[in-house]
């Protein structure tokens, strides 16, 4: 547990360094402008798709900045050094920027929404799909050293997390969107805020939770085959 402390407090003097916090709530901000334009309405749909979005571009980009931080500041090394397991690496960021995506996504809908929508389905949502969208982000940034050689390869990659708005927005229904990882999350998020089947919240939170689970495998081969291995050998 003192491992998974210092890692946290690591972390968060980390995001403080770089502004993330401050990065955060500006985004936060600017939502919050745009869905004042916005009637009441369209929150229903409007809320959902601006939650999703900035979710999963906030999340996927600051754990990848995190991680590419550390590399150039070589602090990676000395992290791979010490007696901290992967787990506990990992951990610390899942849980500091899931806490930042779950401060910023109530900010955002207290603002515009106020208090009166489906609490547990929002926190559900939202604590499914920050750590899906950072580990997913955490497998992509594993191979590269700089932010500029990230941007383009992640952009693709962040492609079929976003398919399923296709069928949010109305454009195409099919339940060959109920293969993406991310449908759930849509589903959740817009249960939060009008009425959502109760197979609906089990299928997303099943789901979710299995692609969670191969995620963090998956991101426990990136770290070592692409952080330790190089690392080690420098």
């Amino acid at each position: 547990m003192s491992r998974l402390h210092t890692m946290v407090r690591h972390d968060l003097r980390l995001q403080r360094r770089y502004r993330f916090n401050h990065a955060a709530v500006f985004v936060a901000l600017v939502w919050i402008a745009c869905l004042w334009q916005l009637p009441d309405w369209t929150l229903d749909l409007a809320l959902p798709f601006v939650l999703f979005t900035d979710l999963a571009v906030i999340g996927f980009y600051f754990i990848a900045g995190l991680v590419l931080f550390e590399k150039g500041e070589r602090t990676l090394y000395a992290l791979v050094v010490t007696p901290l397991r992967f787990g506990e690496y990992l951990g610390s960021k899942l849980v500091t920027l899931t806490l930042m995506a779950l401060v910023v996504s109530t900010l955002v809908v207290v603002a515009r929404y106020g208090v009166g929508f489906n609490w547990l389905v929002f926190l559900l949502a939202v604590g499914l799909l920050s750590p899906l969208i950072l580990l997913a982000g955490f497998i992509m940034v594993a191979p590269f050293s700089s932010i500029s050689a990230f941007i383009i390869p992640s952009q693709l990659f962040l492609l079929p997390f976003a398919l399923p708005l296709i069928q949010f927005l109305g454009l195409w229904d099919h339940p060959l969107f109920y293969l993406f990882p991310t449908q759930g999350s849509l589903l959740l998020l817009r249960g939060a805020f009008a009425p959502i089947e109760s197979w609906q919240v089990v299928y997303a939170v099943l789901y979710q939770g299995a692609w969670i689970g191969l995620l963090v495998l998956a991101s426990r081969r990136s770290f070592e085959r692409y952080m330790v291995a190089r690392e080690g050998a420098r």
